[in-house]
């Protein structure tokens, strides 16, 4: 059937059909949406028709075509196919040239990499029944000859005679049963349970008594529990070899239980008293009116304090508890710079500045202080927590004595301070390949090596194997109820795709109100196997089945708030193998730059063709791949093979990415490999990751009276990559929706460049089971835009909530299905919440600063009497989806047009959450800022990273063409403002913000980000919400005014989110913007959507 090609993806059907460029050209694949289901794919006047086959209950299949057409029904698909070869069908035309699939070249066969091969089978099925016979006569002879030649005197007699009675009568019998289907030969069976029959009776015996032991450590068991069913015990059928893995299982938990136990009573689970952090102190410089002075800052997180000494032994009577430590400020521009904001006992607010000796030492000392919050928090359940991940290809190897390097992310890279040795990350996730292990010996050796650095026993998550490609999750003993929904999973890539000697393993899970997900992959091995290693990447994104089974539309990388790929990806560095000295030569110069641009997953996944949407942290170590044995001081880059001498050029192919769901919390802290786990031909690779994490949330307020929040979604246009020939709508999944929301049909046009721009007129209005904004800014939407002809997905994205916290928000997006992109999504949100404010997370503790303009004066330097130059713009580079150190902007596949907006000042946000009040600066749709009341003094606070970063309202959006009218239709009354914006009678009225109050500033707002500064008060002064139509007295936003300039000058476009080479002047002080501003395009974050 050359017109059959199984699961290909929708994408790659239209690209096949647009090949062959023929009215009446077709292929037939597998349903996306409807399993067992066909999709029948036409080409007329260039488009593509979809019509689904659809399986009854008889298993008949039949078209669903036109109206008015009688159904038809087909025992097999190529009688229907035949029968569509007529024209009246139904069909927009009848089919006439079957569209043939491109033929994949598979791997080479790696000896090592293949399992245990079976017994020859030296006989064929074959339909003619005397063929048959033969074959089985032959397979009898064959057992029965071999059993001639092994000594047969050591087995009872019984047990020979039914050894042989079976090859010379029943494996005929199995033979045939298998032929029919049955997966469970009975003469087999019936064997076994024969030669078992003591074993089986013995395992009876002595299940009920291992299970009262295993119950003894069960810590729920509760009073009066101690009886059982002793059915659960009686053989009911079950084969010997279940029961016996019923009995190693629960041997297994025994163990498990009985160490837990143990272990805890002599105190490696005992409180504090043998998992301490220790006692740091950093020296430091303090720059105070232009004189250095060095200083030591003792860190003690487990009594909450933080000393300022002048000298290493001097007294320690100036020192912060920890509630009055509020904010941690970095530098960036000078990465030893560190700014700690503490509160006296006068309630003044202090700036004190110190410079550490390096980078490292400043991470390791926000580290520990961080740790201290979270570790003295009040707060019952975590917001941040930690995560390592690594990935080693052991090469068939045991693992070395010591493997402390690798799980203290110690090596070359992006590595920590010594500080962080004694901090134990909250999860640890383990992938191997090539694992000669079992399951059982690895998982003990890697726990074993945890609780020789932490004190700690991890409990374990989840593990499971494909082959030698193994994952395992361990989780700190207090996180084991917080963990829910554990699923796992595994997909072959081997030969054909049915061998496990390549493919993926992964596990996911809930964490509170958080989902993770975990892939780890060996690929396809080989520098000239790009393509293949691709494809591979692709059918793991389609079959690995983890998360919530709800979510079917969604491939992986949209149904976890995190997930994170790791493994022996194996892409190479794309030089020619005469070049191999010359690449070793670099990595010993560690000039990793020019073989890095070589790289073929890094070009891969410039093109769009690989990881779409994925970050990488920046590689500052040595390639991982192919060393010698025993050293790492010599790569091994050729092989001998019996082709050839086969080249194994150094390559990064050991390596960790993440992708996670917009405005959320994620670090990388390090990424490197280790020096001196040396047992296999690849390095360790590890990872450490900052992850923000939501809680399950319990509502304080009474559901009966509290106001019912909701969500408006409304101008959301769609432009979808496809020529098929269909009308549209969109679905809305989440856990905060009681059902999936469906829109009606979008209106189509069709564009010159072969895509398709779909309206969605209405306003869809969503309800969240819960409407308190503690709860609604963590969530997001999932959105996916299907087809009404064969409910298939042209293309998913993903909005957060928290874009719309203060006022209605735009939204852009990039669609993307199994892993490719689809087309792009614009629109806008609005949010309405009950009364409340968000409670302030422990990772917005650490700001990166990066204007260092601000001096501080005086002794101290008390911040509440020094001079202010300028504002401070302080954010969290994450939130950019800008890197640090690199500077390198990526498409993070979402952009917003978010208002600035103001945290709590600082003498709030560390001391109590509860006091702290945060000001809506904000936006609206008609491009007027928001402000507070003109004539108090200006307010000088700290940019929230979240909001600040933010693209301005009006900036354009790269490759978004389209006209105003898209946009900015009025939100709905009972969440907008009533009143009109002044002087833009076209323009929808200023939504106001939930729970603020505000008046409307009457002069124009240059389009400038508005930056906002630290405090000057002695204490930060709570507004009360206005009453009876009254603003709040609230100090004004100081805007930024510039000068204007002489020559264009190209901004930061990690201070301005944008692009270099994109720029326009910026406006003058109170000038009005312009046209294209006043009506922009589309929205824009930090970077275009490619």
């Amino acid at each position: 059937m050359p017109w059959y090609h199984g699961n290909i993806t929708r994408s790659k059907a239209e690209d096949l059909l647009s090949k062959a460029a023929r009215d009446g050209s077709f292929l037939i694949r597998a349903s996306e949406s409807i399993l067992g289901a066909y999709a029948l794919c036409v080409l007329y006047q260039n488009c593509v028709y979809t019509y689904r086959i659809l399986p009854n209950e008889d298993k008949k299949l039949s078209v669903q075509a036109s109206e008015g057409v009688p159904i038809r029904f087909f025992t097999m698909l190529s009688e229907l196919v035949e029968a569509y070869y007529s024209p009246n069908m139904g069909l927009v035309t009848h089919l006439q040239y079957a569209v043939q699939g491109e033929e994949e070249v598979d791997e080479e066969t790696e000896s090592n990499n293949l399992p245990p091969q079976l017994p020859p089978r030296n006989f064929t099925a074959d339909s003619d029944s005397k063929t048959s016979e033969l074959a089985c006569k032959s397979l009898s002879d064959t057992f029965l000859m071999r059993l001639q030649h092994m000594d047969l005197a050591i087995l009872p007699e019984e047990h020979q005679v039914a050894i042989q009675e079976y090859f010379r009568n029943s494996i005929c019998f199995d033979v045939e049963q298998v032929q029919n289907g049955n997966p469970y030969p009975p003469g087999l069976r019936k064997l076994t349970t024969a030669i078992c029959k003591n074993l089986n009776s013995e395992v009876s015996r002595l299940l009920p008594t291992l299970e009262v032991f295993h119950r003894t450590f069960d810590q729920q068991l509760s009073p009066g529990i101690g009886q059982f069913s002793k059915q659960s015990f009686v053989d009911s059928g079950q084969s010997v070899s279940y029961r016996l893995e019923q009995l190693t299982k629960l041997l297994y938990s025994i163990e498990d239980k009985a160490k837990s136990c143990i272990f805890e009573s002599v105190g490696y689970e005992g409180g504090h008293r043998n998992s301490l952090i220790p006692i740091f102190t950093f020296e430091v410089k303090q720059e105070s009116l232009g004189i250095s002075t060095k200083m030591f800052l003792k860190v003690d997180v487990e009594s909450g304090k933080l000393f300022f000494k002048k000298s290493k032994d001097g007294p320690e009577d100036k020192y912060f508890v920890h509630n009055k430590i509020l904010q941690l400020v970095k530098s960036q521009k000078m990465h030893a710079k560190l700014v700690v904001v503490v509160e006296t006992e006068k309630e003044k607010i202090q700036r004190k500045e110190f410079v550490f000796d390096d980078t490292k030492k400043r991470e390791g000392f926000c580290q520990l202080l961080q740790q201290m919050k979270n570790k003295h928090s009040e707060k019952p359940e975590p917001d941040m927590i930690t995560v390592f991940v690594g990935t080693w290809n052991m090469g068939n190897a045991g693992p070395s004595q010591s493997m402390s390097s690798w799980f203290q992310c110690k090596g070359q890279g992006k590595t920590q301070d010594d500080t962080a040795d004694h901090i134990p990350h909250d999860f640890y996730v383990i992938g191997t390949q090539e694992d000669p292990l079992g399951e059982r010996e690895w998982a003990d050796t890697v726990k074993g090596a945890l609780r020789n650095i932490t004190n700690i026993s991890f409990k374990q998550v989840a593990i499971h194997t494909l082959w030698n490609i193994r994952i395992v999750v361990l989780v700190k003993p207090e996180h084991e109820n917080r963990i829910s929904h554990v699923f796992s999973d595994s997909v072959k890539t081997g030969i054909a795709n049915t061998l496990g000697n390549k493919g993926a393993v992964g596990v996911s899970f809930m964490f509170n109100g958080t989902s993770f997900g975990f892939v780890n992959s060996h690929l396809t091995s080989g520098s000239e196997k790009k393509l293949r290693r691709n494809q591979n990447y692709t059918n793991i994104l389609r079959f690995l089945n983890l998360g919530d089974k709800k979510l079917n539309p969604f491939d992986i990388t949209h149904r976890f708030t995190h997930l994170f790929w790791l493994g022996d990806l194996n892409y190479r560095v794309e030089f020619p193998c005469t070049e191999a000295e010359y690449i070793v030569t670099k990595i010993k110069q560690q000039q990793y730059q020019e073989l890095l641009n070589k790289d073929q997953l890094s070009m891969e996944r410039n093109e769009g063709k690989i990881f779409l949407h994925f970050d990488e942290e920046e590689i500052t170590f040595a390639p991982t791949y192919r060393f010698e044995r025993d050293t790492r001081e010599k790569y091994a880059y050729t092989k001998a093979k019996a082709t050839g001498t086969k080249y194994n050029l150094p390559s990064w192919c050991d390596r960790v990415l993440w992708k996670s769901y917009p405005l959320v919390h994620v670090v990388c802290q390090a990424y490197g490999c280790t020096n001196d786990i040396m047992t296999s031909d690849h390095s360790p690779v590890f990872a450490s990751f900052e992850v923000g994490v939501a809680s399950q949330f319990v509502s304080k307020q009474d559901l009966n009276s509290a106001p019912q929040g909701g969500i408006q979604i409304m101008n959301c246009v769609a432009t979808l990559l496809t020529k098929s020939k269909t009308k549209f709508f969109i679905e809305f999944h989440s856990s905060w929706l009681e059902k999936t929301v469906k829109t009606s049909e979008g209106e189509n046009t069709e564009n010159s460049n072969g895509s398709i721009k779909v309206w969605f007129g209405n306003q869809v209005e969503l309800t969240p089971i819960i409407s308190d904004p503690e709860y609604l800014l963590d969530q997001h939407i999932l959105i996916c835009v299907k087809s009404t002809d064969c409910d298939e997905s042209y293309g998913e994205g993903c909005v957060a909530l928290r874009a719309a916290q203060f006022c209605y928000t735009e939204f852009h997006i990039t669609l993307t299905h199994q892993g490719e992109k689809t087309g792009t999504l614009t629109g806008g949100i609005q949010l309405r919440t009950s009364e409340g404010k968000p409670t302030e997370k422990l990772y917005d503790f650490i700001k990166v600063e990066k204007d260092d303009s601000v001096t501080s004066k005086g002794k101290g330097g008390d911040f509440s009497k020094s001079s202010v130059a300028h504002a401070l713009d302080i954010s969290n580079p994450n939130y950019m989806g800008v890197s640090f150190k690199s500077g390198n902007v990526t498409d993070k596949g979402w952009s917003y047009s978010m208002p600035p907006r103001n945290l709590p000042t600082i003498g709030q946000s560390g001391r109590d959450s509860k006091k702290g009040a945060y000001d809506a600066s904000a936006h609206g749709p008609t491009g007027k800022a928001c402000s507070g009341g003109e004539d108090e003094k200006k307010s000088e606070m700290f940019d929230n990273p979240l909001y600040g970063s933010m693209e301005k309202p009006h900036s354009r959006a790269k490759d978004q063409d389209h006209p105003q009218k898209d946009h900015l239709a009025p939100p709905d009354p009972q969440f907008a403002s009533s009143k009109a914006a002044d002087g833009d009678p076209d323009r929808p009225p200023v939504p106001t913000p939930r729970n603020r109050s505000y008046t409307c500033s009457e002069k124009p707002q240059p389009p400038a980000a508005v930056n906002l500064q630290i405090s000057v008060q002695k204490k930060p002064v709570v507004p009360s919400r206005s009453e009876g139509g009254m603003a709040p007295i609230r100090p004004p936003l100081p805007a930024k005014s510039r000068p204007e300039p002489q020559t264009p000058k190209p901004r930061d476009y990690r201070d301005s989110s944008e692009l270099p080479g994109k720029h326009r002047l910026p406006a003058r002080p109170g000038q009005p913007p312009s046209h294209k501003d006043a009506h922009p395009e589309g929205p824009k974050m930090g970077r275009p959507v490619k």
